[in-house]
């Protein structure tokens, strides 16, 4: 176990200089507190955060669970349904002028103001949460995974139709592949948009999640219980962006970015 401790010290991980960073943070701002002494309705320490998330642990999993499933299921449908667009706006300029033109005008709407429609469309439920979280995640999807089937090589193309290749061939075996990784630096957004766009819709509508409990306690004045959903928020949001940059690793070994990051990593 000891040798296990050492070598994740001592060798190369994002993950531990994550983890490094998150606490340096978490010290920095502990003896801020302690030599600053601010009220703690301001600013309370980390200390008083965690021994206040460790008196009712229970609650706050429950609510931060629904929250997580809201944004997985509505990043999810924004990636199958992203996808779908994406290759229908390549290959269709009747797509092209009309779902990228109400892509980029919904995108550019406030979606705290769409809120309220998406709750009266759809009632107070799980619903509204994924509609929005999908809302928010499809754009950037939609936009990198365009750019990535637009970016074969035309030589590539024109060698696959001399070839006699089927138009579903060459989505599948040429512009796909090529779109990947142009696909996961949207993914990477996406996570996060799902996630800003389930707190929206408990912020509007909810009754159970971690936005839930950041408006209840927002009502008790308790700043305390805030900045624990805040925290757990973004633990949360830091987790699942790094799950999605290490699918993409899993998928893409054979990326120059990929081979770049090993070789960056064997240089030090």
């Amino acid at each position: 176990m000891m040798s296990r401790v050492k070598r994740w010290l001592t060798g190369e991980s994002e993950a531990r200089d994550v983890v490094v960073i998150l606490l340096i943070t978490l010290l920095v701002w502990e003896a801020g507190v302690r030599l600053f002494k601010p009220e703690p309705l301001i600013l309370p320490a980390p200390s008083v955060i965690v021994a206040a998330f460790l008196e009712t642990p229970g609650v706050f999993m429950r609510h931060l669970g629904f929250t997580v499933a809201m944004t997985c299921i509505g990043f999810v449908l924004s990636v199958v349904l992203g996808i779908a667009l994406a290759v229908g706006i390549v290959y269709s300029r009747f797509l092209e002028r009309t779902i990228y033109t109400l892509l980029v005008a919904l995108n550019s709407i406030p979606k705290v103001a769409l809120a309220p429609l998406f709750v009266i469309w759809m009632g107070t439920g799980p619903e509204p949460k994924v509609a929005i979280a999908l809302m928010l995640a499809i754009f950037p999807i939609v936009i990198d995974t365009v750019l990535g089937l637009r970016s074969v090589d035309p030589d590539m193309l024109y060698l696959a139709r001399v070839s006699k290749a089927s138009s579903w061939a060459i989505l599948t075996k040429i512009r796909f592949p090529c779109a990947l990784p142009s696909l996961f630096a949207g993914m990477k957004v996406a996570i996060s948009f799902a996630l800003v766009g389930a707190i929206v819709g408990e912020f509007v509508a909810g009754s159970r999640g971690i936005g839930f409990q950041i408006l209840v306690a927002q009502g008790q004045f308790d700043t305390i219980r805030v900045f624990v959903s805040l925290l757990l928020l973004g633990l949360v949001g830091t987790v699942l962006f790094f799950l999605v940059d290490y699918a993409e690793r899993w998928v893409l070994p054979w990326h120059v970015s990929q081979r770049g990051r090993h070789s960056r990593s064997t240089e030090r």
